[in-house]
């Protein structure tokens, strides 16, 4: 199994691996398989499936001369005849454009919703976590990399339709789907085929997400998605350009569309040393935040272990992460959060009306709540989230 930057394991502290999967697959309806086939018959044709299989995609348009420009993402790849999208996951084939990636997933575990990290958003459930392979971003600082920068054929992975993994999620005692560790964005047909399923069987859906993607792609996918993460990397483009090969505007700009759209929001700022830690780059992000997304918007400050290409680089002091969200305090925002440091008091959730502690966690695991119908149980305040 990849690493994965928020640690996510199974029930039993254990990655779910490609056999376990199938295995859990084969308890569905009593004993059915994903498609009806004994376990072995389904390793059997998950081996031979073709590594070319692919679905033609839906963002993206002809240009002449057998060439295609991909509309999914700020990045537009122009490409010709048998040649790949940035994100490795798509390609031309015959003058039209194809995702290689769905119906395979390359990673899945079930998980506690607050290791996505959502903590406003049905807490202690479960999460039903999935993944494929490639990325339209290449982050220096990448913690998962050995998923986000590999093409499709080059990892570990497993046939599942949309309806398999809905019935899978349900059967695992998992209100959600989380699409997660690489870029949901270049598995978007699968995301929204998921997310139809899931529906169906009463199943929601989160997206873990870089943010880096077209206004119509996600405004069509937002009305079957239950709520959003977006990791925002830093807050100038000259950084943007210099570490991820993105840049920043169309992140905010995605901001901006789900916060208008009404569904849950979480902000999470991986804080990474000398890079992106910049004081005054902190105090702006905090006020934009504020000024653009609101008050009530939670951000998480993550703590950076060295990984991928800045091994060089200690991990985020403890005193960097509490100063940003003392600056963030500072601005206005009502829920600010520590990540990746357990034990740290920046992991509760605080009533902005009387500044109690509403629901306190150790690590990714709920250790008390205080929510009564999503209001402070001490003084009535109303906590925004997604709490049934």
């Amino acid at each position: 199994m990849p690493h994965d930057p928020q640690h996510d394991h199974d029930r039993d502290g254990a990655p779910i691996s490609r056999r376990g999967f199938l295995r859990t697959a084969c308890m569905v309806g009593g004993g059915a398989c994903l498609a009806g086939l004994g376990i072995d018959k389904l390793l059997t044709a998950a081996q031979a499936a073709s590594p070319d299989a692919g679905k033609v995609a839906m963002y993206w348009k002809p240009l002449g001369d057998g060439r295609v420009k991909c509309l999914l993402c700020p990045r537009g790849c122009i490409t010709s005849q048998g040649k790949r999208g940035e994100c490795g996951a798509r390609e031309n084939r015959g003058g039209a454009y194809y995702s290689l990636v769905h119906g395979w997933v390359s990673a899945a575990n079930v998980d506690h919703v607050e290791k996505k990290p959502f903590f406003h958003y049905l807490p202690g459930s479960l999460a039903f976590s999935i993944a494929t392979a490639g990325c339209n971003m290449h982050c220096r600082d990448c913690q998962n990399w050995e998923l986000s920068q590999s093409r499709p054929e080059r990892v570990e992975r497993m046939p599942a339709t949309p309806a398999d993994v809905a019935i899978l999620a349900s059967q695992q005692k998992c209100g959600t789907i989380a699409y997660t560790y690489n870029e949901p964005n270049v598995f978007y047909e699968y995301v929204y085929e998921c997310a139809v399923a899931g529906h169906k069987r009463g199943v929601r859906s989160v997206i873990v997400s870089n943010g880096y993607i077209n206004h119509d792609p996600i405004s069509r996918l937002l009305p079957y998605l239950d709520a959003v993460k977006v990791d925002l990397k830093g807050f100038d483009d000259g950084f943007y350009r210099r570490y991820t090969g993105g840049t920043l505007r169309p992140v905010l700009d995605t901001l901006l569309t789900v916060r208008k759209s009404g569904k849950w929001l979480e902000v999470v700022y991986l804080v990474v040393p000398t890079v992106n830690d910049n004081p005054r780059s902190i105090d702006a992000m905090c006020a934009w935040v504020r000024d653009n997304l609101g008050r009530d918007v939670p951000l998480h400050f993550s703590r950076f272990h060295p990984d991928y290409q800045l091994r060089n680089l200690p991990p985020t002091p403890y005193s960097t992460l509490e100063d940003c969200w003392q600056r963030a305090r500072k601005a206005g925002l009502h829920y600010v959060y520590l990540g990746n440091v357990p034990g740290s008091e920046g992991e509760h959730t605080y009533c902005p009306g009387c500044g109690k502690v509403v629901i306190q966690r150790t690590g990714f695991t709920v250790t008390a709540n205080h929510l009564k119908n999503g209001r402070c149980g001490y003084c009535n305040k109303a906590i925004p989230g997604v709490w049934r």
